[in-house]
């Protein structure tokens, strides 16, 4: 269906893709892996005529082309679920969906919104085609994206980390998509970091390093290590660090907090802890964070740090009192796209480096450079802007912005969204150990296995409001959905 011959792409500093050889077979689900910077998104932007190579070909059967276009990937039937989804957020659902294509010109609004709803209804995707996109979730926004590829007919469906945002009854819906489709000869290239889902889905896999293509092997024929093994080039311990958390003082009271689609909620938050929110997508666990750290104004309820009131009216006003967030959206609400990893880094505690008014730019450099190599943030300088990095790459600077300032209590919202493998134990083992340094953690995660094996607690969200919380003793996945499904956990 698709080879791709010595492919080469070349950016200022660093070769993306050196040389890449490989093919895709028809109707099979090709998982595609590497390190953030092997070169993955940098490939499928070649295939879709978004960039265009240095070196190379591509061939769809018989057609070999040297440089596509999106006309012309569109014409060989590609479709792209990029990680950073493209949607107009003033249209609606159906506008996206038909975005660009003869159906969003000539139809009504009414005939759209229909179609649309035609779409959703088969895949089993529960969104109002009516609704304007930028009101939605951003894993309600992964599934306009589906839709939107899927739509379009598509013979060759490349999805790039598509369960990033979703939880875990959204992402058995995807792969309940990804079976019809490949039951009805449509070929899909799927990257995730999640190597779980790929040996549930995938036939084969394929692995970059560095930007050179390693092997391909039949997924039932390879397992996790060894995979782990050729991406990263080396052996990988234990995923999650050895913790053995004691309750130290109380830094953060939040008491019947409401507002932002969530309703009366209370908790506490302990010196050294890590403090694992759980739910559905949409269950309030972003919103909760929003609201104790100023990005989204409260209705009511109160707010102590270390025991006394404060007042957060915005984010100013939460780092100020120690408090940060490393928001789900990195793109949007994480970092200044355009401005340099440097700038990002340091962009809430300018303080730390000004005299006078005057920032001192040689410890503002030094200050990047170590959470650079302490993160493994692969760039070639630090004066590159965040937009040209990966998109894990891009999570990294996020984190590092929030651990440059220091902050006693930090929630950190999907941290390893689109980070691979190697890159996620560098997280949880600096997660670890700013709990270890005293520091309170609270971490928003859609990944089940994720939050049982960081958490100390597990506090579970249903419909805006907290279902219960869960010690140690209590962890386990069929808890953590049950309560995220609004039942009661039985007593054992």
């Amino acid at each position: 269906m698709l080879k791709l011959m010595n492919l080469t792409k070349i950016y200022p500093g660093v070769k993306a893709l050196d040389a890449v050889c490989l093919s895709v077979k028809d109707g099979e689900v090709h998982a595609l892996l590497g390190e953030n910077g092997a070169g993955k998104s940098t490939l499928i932007k070649l295939i879709a005529g978004a960039v265009q190579p240095d070196g190379g070909t591509i061939c769809f059967d018989d057609r070999v082309y040297e440089r596509m276009t999106p006309q012309t990937a569109r014409e060989e039937g590609v479709a792209v679920i990029y990680q950073e989804l493209n949607l107009c957020e003033p249209l609606t659902v159906a506008e996206n969906i038909f975005l660009g294509r003869p159906q969003g010109r000539l139809y009504s609004q009414k005939k759209l919104n229909a179609l649309a709803q035609e779409i959703l209804d088969e895949y089993g995707f529960v969104l109002s085609p009516k609704a304007r996109v930028g009101d939605l979730s951003p894993a309600q926004q992964q599934l306009v994206e589906i839709c939107k590829a899927i739509s379009n007919e598509a013979k060759i469906l490349i999805m790039d980390e598509p369960t990033s945002s979703l939880a875990s009854q959204e992402v058995t819906l995807l792969f309940n998509v990804i079976a019809k489709l490949k039951a009805e000869g449509v070929t899909i290239i799927y990257i995730s970091h999640r190597l779980d889902e790929v040996f549930e889905i995938s036939d084969r896999v394929s692995v970059l390093r560095d930007g050179q293509y390693v092997t391909t092997l039949n997924t039932a024929d390879t397992d996790r290590q060894q995979l782990v093994k050729l991406m990263v080039g080396r052996e990988l311990s234990d995923a999650y660090p050895q913790r053995t958390w004691k309750p130290g003082v109380c830094l953060l009271q939040v008491e019947h907090l409401s507002g932002n689609s969530v309703e009366d909620i209370s908790f506490e938050l302990h010196a050294g802890e890590i403090l694992g929110f759980a739910g559905l997508v949409g269950c309030g666990r972003t919103e909760t964070a929003q609201l104790v750290c100023g990005a989204k104004k409260a209705d009511s309820g109160s707010i102590r740090v270390h025991g006394k009131p404060v007042k957060i009216h915005s984010p100013v006003d939460a780092i100020a009192h120690g408090i940060g967030l490393i928001p789900e959206d990195r793109k949007e609400q994480g970092c200044i796209q355009f401005a340099s990893v440097t700038f990002n880094t340091t962009l809430i505690c300018k303080d730390k480096f000004c005299t006078y008014g005057v920032i001192n730019e040689k410890k503002r450099r030094a200050v990047a450079q170590q959470y650079k190599e302490a993160l493994n943030i692969k760039v070639p300088s630090l004066n590159q802007a965040v937009i040209n990095l990966s998109g894990g790459n891009q999570q990294k600077v996020v984190v590092a912005k929030t651990m440059a300032a220091d902050l006693e209590i930090v929630f950190f919202d999907e941290p390893t969204k689109g980070i691979d493998v190697g890159a996620k134990q560098e997280i949880y083992q600096l997660i670890n150990a700013m709990a270890s340094e005293g520091k309170a953690i609270v971490m928003i995660s859609s990944d089940m296995e994720e939050i049982l094996g960081m958490s100390d607690r597990i506090i579970v969200l249903y419909e805006g409001r907290i279902a219960g919380e869960l010690s140690r003793d209590q962890f386990s996945q069929e808890n953590i959905l049950t309560l995220a499904s609004g039942m009661e956990v039985s007593a054992k």
